[in-house]
């Protein structure tokens, strides 16, 4: 069982509708959090950081920022990301760079940084998608970003297995508001996705009971 209570945890997406549920979890159970995300209006927390992924240094700056504000390093939550809708032959270059520099580039960049800084014993949670395992029609681009990160996160999480638990986390649909944000197309017709709070709650009991992997069957 791993303790969160005084642990150092960066958390990203941390006003989103997965990662504000996160945040207070974590911080209910007496962790140190610093919460960031591009739109510091949406986040809230005692040390907030405003960083934009996408951009080169922005994830450096961000560790840097909250290693030096909490005194090290314990665990990352990754929550943060984009989402689009529509045919893959219609996905231009604009879209295809928004897409995996929010969605694949930044977060890797992001892990690259970070892991390094996590005191051994600690771990790196990465929000990944039930598309990462299941490609979907109407979300090509989508996916093969999520995919891609995913490949990456749990390639990393056997080099660094020894020293910080790496844990892709690949949910179902969740109603955290994102799809009826895209930054391309329009979302076709979802079933209910799963609750945002049941969904951080597992995520968290994850962290708390040292688990290694979230597949989409975990959340059944």
């Amino acid at each position: 069982m791993s303790e969160l209570k005084d642990a150092r945890i960066l958390v990203t997406g941390a006003g989103g509708g997965l990662g504000r549920p996160i945040v207070e979890l974590l911080t209910r159970a007496g962790a140190r959090v610093v919460v960031s995300g591009r739109d510091v209006s949406t986040l809230e927390g005692a040390h907030v950081v405003a960083a934009d992924l996408r951009l080169p240094g922005e994830p450096e700056r961000l560790v840097a920022e909250a290693v030096d504000h909490l005194g090290g390093l314990d665990g990352l939550v990754h929550a943060a990301g984009v989402v689009a809708f529509g045919p893959g032959v219609e996905a231009d270059d604009e879209l295809l760079d928004e897409l995996f520099l929010a969605d694949t580039l930044g977060p890797i960049r992001l892990l690259r940084t970070a892991v390094p800084q996590i005191a051994t014993g600690g771990f790196a949670v990465v929000v990944s998608a039930v598309v990462a395992e299941r490609p979907q029609p109407g979300m090509a681009a989508y996916s093969a970003a999520k995919a891609a990160l995913s490949s990456f996160t749990q390639a990393l999480a056997r080099e660094v297995r020894r020293e910080v638990r790496v844990i892709d986390v690949r949910p179902p649909h969740t109603e955290t508001g994102l799809a009826q944000r895209p930054v391309a197309g329009t979302a076709p017709r979802l079933p209910t996705g799963l609750d945002p709070e049941a969904v951080a709650e597992r995520i968290v009991r994850a962290i708390v009971e040292d688990e290694r992997d979230l597949p989409s069957a975990a959340f059944a």
